[in-house]
């Protein structure tokens, strides 16, 4: 069951995020209670509320300065989710970016922010529990849990925009770092976290009530995911030990394939399957539309969430009024598409879980006596992101907003990727249990073997993984993007009797071609105005 320990501590750590958060500019004002900063940190609780602020960015990926969901923005590049949304100008850079025609003025300026604050934050924790009088043993275990978010926030702006400002000391005026070109940030972090591995203090898991801090098999996830995009063949079997150490210490495992929805379920998140989630709780949830950065709930269930379904009055659950399976509205964003839904072999045990297809909802609650029906909105294609939909009581005790105060995890690893990175990095290496880590995932789905080639890992993982942001990077990291990522097409609405829709048979156009240059988005054109010129745009 999920735990909230961490971020219960945030409200806490309200006063030290004011005073130790250097060049963040929602933070304007000091806050009347303060205290020096000079001899603050040096007890464990007063270094565990810098630990807070160093994960607190990871909780704004979803709505910081835009909407911008890392998986959705990372999968709407794909071609397994469309951006949504009521029309192509509704939060318009997630649809220019799933057309490669982002734009500099117009993107996601909010992503590149919180993952600096971020860094900023996690080099404090650093600097913090260096200089503290706690016993070595503790002290070394913060300084490890704040590289290994530092590198975390790397990792991301890494992925998504290649040349980036690096540091690895927090900044002095004029607060500007030097551009390092994708492949020097790659060296940088990757040999970092080999530091952080080799400091060997990390706990393989975390327990129960520190579910979402750090662990040694957290880093291990994060450096087979660099070295494999980076496709650093010399590394390879480093990142393969590392899969295997995860298998063989028995702490992770698949759930059963007759428990896969609890994956996503709210009272199960935390399964043995689960190697890093983002917490969020809808409990005490103090986020709202003014306060988007606030501690609580996530709003990507209201985004992703089914527009106008509506049970008419049935109830068919055990909660009085209408829903049952999934809240009633939602903004429509982040649509699947029906080329995913077909991509699942028949008996496949993952797809209905992982996906909605609100044809065969419709239909399905019809033969019970059920009417559903729902309203389409842009790139609408009856397809919906299940793992994530919003459920009745997903939102409760929320003290703002509900729209973001809802109880879903975001899931960053599961073990699952853990035997896929170790059938790939094995088929590449000649491993002998290659074949058999690769059986484990189809087995859990209910399905038979297949043999074990690039182009079935890179299929199962699409699979797996659908909505949780891997797909994109799958394809570009294996050389399939260019094959799969083509031109043409569209989204056809099917004329259905049982359904409603905003505009029946709307066709959408399609993104041209996805090219090499295409890998990177462009940055924030703020940021490169702001660099007095040390930062060079990317060629997008």
């Amino acid at each position: 069951m999920k735990k909230y320990k961490l971020y219960s501590l945030a409200a806490a750590a309200t006063l030290t995020l004011g005073l130790s958060s250097c060049g963040e500019g929602f933070l304007t004002e000091e806050p009347a209670s303060s205290v020096s900063i000079d001899g603050y940190y040096t007890t464990d609780a007063r270094i565990m509320e810098s630990a807070v602020a160093a994960y607190d960015p990871m909780h704004w990926y979803d709505y910081f300065s835009g909407w911008c969901p890392i998986n959705l923005m990372w999968d709407i590049q794909a071609d397994d989710m469309y951006a949504g949304g009521s029309n192509k100008d509704d939060q318009g850079y997630l649809y220019l970016i799933s057309r490669y025609d982002s734009d500099p003025n117009n993107t996601i300026g909010g992503f590149w922010s919180a993952n600096y604050s971020g860094i900023n934050r996690s080099i404090r924790l650093i600097d913090n529990a260096t200089a503290s009088d706690l016993p070595e043993a503790d002290k070394n275990l913060y300084i490890a849990e704040g590289r290994a978010l530092r590198a975390w926030y790397y990792l991301c702006l890494w992925k998504t925009w290649g040349n980036i400002p690096f540091y690895m000391e927090n900044l002095t005026f004029p607060y500007i770092a030097e551009q390092k070109s994708a492949d020097e940030v790659y060296e940088a972090i990757v040999t970092d976290l080999e530091g952080v591995i080799d400091m060997n203090i990390l706990p393989m898991k975390q327990p129960d009530e520190w579910a979402g801090r750090m662990t040694q098999a957290a880093v291990y996830m994060m450096y087979a995911e660099l070295v494999m995009y980076q496709k650093d063949q010399i590394r390879y079997q480093k990142a393969l030990n590392y899969m295997k150490e995860i298998i063989n210490s028995t702490q992770y495992d698949l759930v059963d394939g007759a428990d896969y929805d609890q994956l996503f379920s709210y009272t199960t998140e935390w399964t043995k399957e689960i190697i890093l989630d983002i917490n969020y709780a809808s409990k005490g949830s103090s986020r709202d539309w003014g306060s988007a950065n606030a501690p609580g709930g996530t709003v990507f269930p209201t985004m992703i969430g089914v527009a106008g379904l509506n049970y008419n009055g049935t109830n068919i659950g055990t909660i009085d009024g209408p829903y049952a399976e999934f809240s009633i509205g939602g903004y429509g964003f982040g649509t699947v598409s029906k080329e995913a839904y077909d991509a699942f072999e028949e008996g496949d045990l993952r797809r209905d879980v992982a996906i909605l297809n609100i044809y065969k909802y419709i239909e399905d609650m019809a033969a019970r006596g059920i009417k559903v029906t729902y309203a389409g909105r842009f790139q609408n294609t009856g397809y919906f992101l299940r793992k994530y939909l919003g459920r009745p009581g997903g939102n409760e005790g929320a003290t703002a907003s509900t729209d973001l105060g809802w109880d879903n995890n975001l899931h960053i690893y599961r073990f699952a990727e853990t035997l896929l990175n170790a059938a790939e990095l094995g088929l590449a290496l000649g491993d002998a249990e290659a074949q058999r880590y690769f059986d484990r995932v189809r087995e859990r789905a209910g399905l038979q073997p297949l043999p074990l080639n690039k182009e079935n890992i890179i299929n199962e993982r699409r699979l797996e993984f659908v909505g949780e942001g891997k797909r994109y990077f799958d394809l570009v990291r294996s050389g399939m993007a260019a094959q799969v990522l083509t031109a043409g097409g569209g989204v056809i609405l099917e004329d259905k009797a049982t359904m409603t829709y905003s505009e029946p048979g709307t066709a959408i156009p399609q993104r041209p071609a996805w090219t090499e240059n295409k890998k990177y988005l462009p940055i924030p054109q703020s940021e490169i105005e702001a660099s007095q010129g040390a930062i060079n745009q990317n060629d997008y």
